[in-house]
C-alpha cells in the first residue's frame, strides 16, 4: 500500500486549492493577509499595524489621510529650528567673507545713494548679514557675537511657533523694514540688527497673543533701545527701530489671523507690508540726498 503525501492547507483551509499568493510578488506563497485590504502579503510587503500586519499601499493610504501636525499660528510642526541654524550660517559665512575679501564689505553694504541713484536694490537685504569688518577690532567681533547670540537664543523657540516658512518671512521683512528705515534717515550700514529687533518685537506680540507675561520681553526691548541711543555714534537707532516696528507688524499678521482662512489672511497681510515697503522707497528720496547737496 501506498501513501500520498498531504496536501497543505491553503486560504479556504481544503486540499487542493489555489495556494494563496503575494499580490505584489505572485511567485512567493503566504497565508498573512493585509488586516485593512485583506489581501495576502509577504514577508517584504508586511507593515506592522496596531493589530497584525498591512500592505504597503494600505500603510501609505493611511498616512495620506493623517493630518499633518501644526505650529501654533500655522505651518508645519518644527522639531529642529533648520532655519534659525541657517540664518546663523549665513550670517557667520557672510563674515568671513568680509574678513577675507577685499571690498566685499563695501560692495553688498547698504548705501542710500547706491539704492537711490544706482538702482541697487539688492543692498536692502544683503546688508542684514554683514558686520562690522574684524579689522574693527573689538567693535567688528561683538557686533556679530551679540547678533548671533540674539538670534540663537530667541530665533528657535519663534520658528517651533510660526512654523518655518513663516519664521523665514519674518526675518527677511523685518530685515527689509530696517533697511528702509536706514535709506530714509540713516546712512552707510550693515548688519542684522533690524532683523534681530524684529525677532524682538515679534516675541514681545507672540507672548502677548499666547498669554505670556510679556514683561521679561519689554524690559528686553528696552534695554536695547537704550543701548541703541546710548551708542548712537556706533549703532544705527534707524535699523533697530524700522526693524521692531516691522516685526511687530507681520508677527501680528501671524498670531492674529482668524482661524477661517488663515494662512491666506496671514501671507496676504505679509505681502501688504512688503509692498508698502517697497513703495515707501520709490516714492521717498533718503535724507542722504540732502546731505549731498
Amino acid at each position: 500500500m501506498t501513501t500520498q503525501p498531504p496536501v497543505p492547507p491553503t486560504e479556504s483551509g481544503q486540499p487542493g486549492a489555489a495556494v494563496p499568493t503575494c499580490y505584489r510578488h505572485p511567485d512567493r506563497e503566504t497565508y498573512v493577509r493585509c488586516q485593512r485590504c485583506e489581501r495576502p502579503i509577504c514577508p517584504d510587503c508586511m507593515r506592522e499595524a496596531a493589530v497584525g500586519h498591512q500592505c504597503v499601499e494600505c500603510v501609505r493610504g493611511g498616512n495620506r489621510t493623517v493630518r499633518q501636525a501644526q505650529a501654533v499660528f500655522g505651518g508645519r510642526a518644527v522639531a529642529v529650528p533648520r532655519v534659525a541654524y541657517a540664518l546663523i550660517a549665513i550670517n557667520v559665512v557672510a563674515y568671513a567673507l568680509q574678513t577675507f575679501i577685499p571690498r566685499f564689505t563695501q560692495d553688498f553694504a547698504l548705501s542710500p545713494l547706491h539704492v537711490y541713484d544706482g538702482g541697487e536694490w539688492y543692498r536692502m537685504i544683503t546688508a542684514a548679514f554683514l558686520h562690522y569688518p574684524l579689522a574693527q577690532g573689538t567693535l567688528g567681533l561683538t557686533h556679530i557675537l551679540f547678533n548671533m547670540w540674539a538670534l540663537y537664543a530667541i530665533g528657535p523657540e519663534l520658528e517651533r511657533r510660526l512654523g518655518s516658512a513663516r519664521f523665514a518671512a519674518l526675518y527677511l521683512v523685518s530685515a527689509l523694514g530696517g533697511s528702509v528705515a536706514v535709506y530714509l534717515l540713516g546712512d552707510i550700514t550693515v548688519g542684522a540688527s533690524g532683523a534681530i529687533y524684529g525677532l524682538f518685537g515679534a516675541l514681545f506680540v507672540v507672548s502677548k497673543r499666547l498669554g505670556y507675561d510679556p514683561r521679561g520681553v519689554v524690559w528686553l526691548v528696552v534695554i536695547n533701545v537704550a543701548l541703541t541711543l546710548f551708542l548712537a555714534g556706533y549703532i544705527s537707532w534707524q535699523g533697530h527701530l524700522g526693524g521692531l516696528v516691522t516685526g511687530g507688524l507681520v508677527a501680528a499678521a501671524f498670531a492674529y489671523a482668524p482661524a477661517k482662512n488663515r494662512s491666506l489672511v496671514q501671507w496676504a497681510a505679509v505681502g501688504v507690508i512688503v509692498v508698502a515697503l517697497i513703495l515707501t522707497v520709490l516714492l521717498l528720496p533718503p535724507y542722504a540726498t540732502l546731505n549731498a547737496l
